[in-house]
């Protein structure tokens, strides 16, 4: 009779966890796609009526940028490759100017069941946001669904970490999407990826 009760209580247990689980799981998701809302609806704002929208005069005609739906597929935690050997390297921009950024690590994930590989930069002007760690990066949507000259993605420096979270939900146009009077770098050659990356901004302009 004990043996049978315990086997109950045990059960009722294991569907309580997966129960809880399933629960807390879908209120993360949920949670996640509202602050991925508001983050977007805060830069529409932003672009409308903020004192440095990039639209500048013209910002009154502004109504929202693009966006693929989110998608968690596309929110991947990368293993960081350190690289051994830094060096500063040199990228074009929209204006003809190079711009100089420091080799950080390379990202090594999979998506799609495509192997890929990013090379992560760190900014090395002097300012704010020296040291500070940049991603560019083209795909397969390129200059037809997204922006021609690549998308960028903000990241989180934490030293000694060995992953990263690549958030393509969250890749977003450089300010030469919408306006020819900002200098914007290109990604480097080898961040062309094979795979059509479906997530984020698309192209402003049809």
């Amino acid at each position: 009779m004990k043996s049978k009760f315990f086997f109950i209580g045990i059960l009722a247990f294991v569907v309580a966890v997966i129960i809880f689980y399933s629960y807390s799981g879908g209120g993360s998701d949920e949670s996640y796609f509202d602050e991925l809302t508001k983050e977007r609806q805060a830069k529409n704002d932003f672009l409308q009526s903020g004192d440095e929208s990039p639209f500048g005069n013209e910002k009154k005609n502004f109504k929202s940028l693009n966006y693929f739906a989110p998608n968690l597929n596309y929110r991947i935690s990368a293993r960081l490759v350190p690289i051994e050997r830094k060096k500063a390297i040199a990228l074009p921009t929209s204006d003809g100017i190079e711009k100089k950024y420091l080799e950080y690590a390379y990202a090594q994930f999979e998506i799609n069941g495509e192997s890929c590989k990013l090379l992560i930069l760190e900014i090395m002007d002097d300012g704010p946001y020296r040291g500070t760690l940049f991603l560019a990066f083209a795909d397969a949507t390129s200059a037809t669904e997204t922006y021609g000259a690549g998308r960028y993605i903000d990241l989180k420096k934490t030293p000694g970490a060995s992953s990263i979270v690549l958030d393509f939900n969250k890749a977003y146009n450089p300010y030469c999407a919408y306006s020819d009077n900002y200098s914007c770098p290109f990604p480097p050659r080898e961040n062309t990826l094979k795979p059509a990356i479906r997530a984020g901004e698309k192209k402003y302009h049809d």
